[in-house]
C-alpha cells in the first residue's frame, strides 16, 4: 500500500490533554462517561476507534495511517474526518 503525503497543515490536533482523555471511561458500545464532570456521551464505532486512537497516540500522522487501514479510506478523509471529531471532542470536554 502506498501512503500518500498528508494534505494537512501541519498543525497541532484541538484535543483535550492526555489527562482529560485518560479519565474518560469507555466502553466497547461506544458510551462515554467522564467522571470529573459527569458528562456521558455516545460515540458511533468510528468515533470509538478514533478516540481510543486517541489515548494511544498524539499524532495525528499516527491516528489517520491506522483509520486508513481500519475503515479503508483514503488519506484525506481519515485526515478530514479525525479533525471534525478531534474539534467536536474538545468542544465536549472540560479540562
Amino acid at each position: 500500500m502506498t501512503m500518500e503525503p498528508s494534505s494537512l497543515p501541519a498543525l497541532p490536533l484541538a484535543l483535550p490533554e492526555s489527562a482529560v482523555l485518560a479519565r474518560l471511561a469507555l466502553s466497547d458500545n461506544g458510551f462515554v462517561f467522564d467522571p470529573v464532570s459527569g458528562d456521558t456521551f455516545t460515540l458511533n464505532m468510528t468515533g470509538l476507534a478514533i478516540l481510543r486512537l486517541f489515548l494511544r497516540h498524539r499524532k495525528l500522522e499516527d491516528v489517520v495511517d491506522e483509520i486508513m487501514v481500519a475503515f479503508q479510506v483514503e488519506r484525506q478523509e481519515a485526515e478530514r474526518d479525525i479533525q471534525e471529531f478531534a474539534t467536536q471532542l474538545a468542544g465536549s470536554l472540560k479540562p
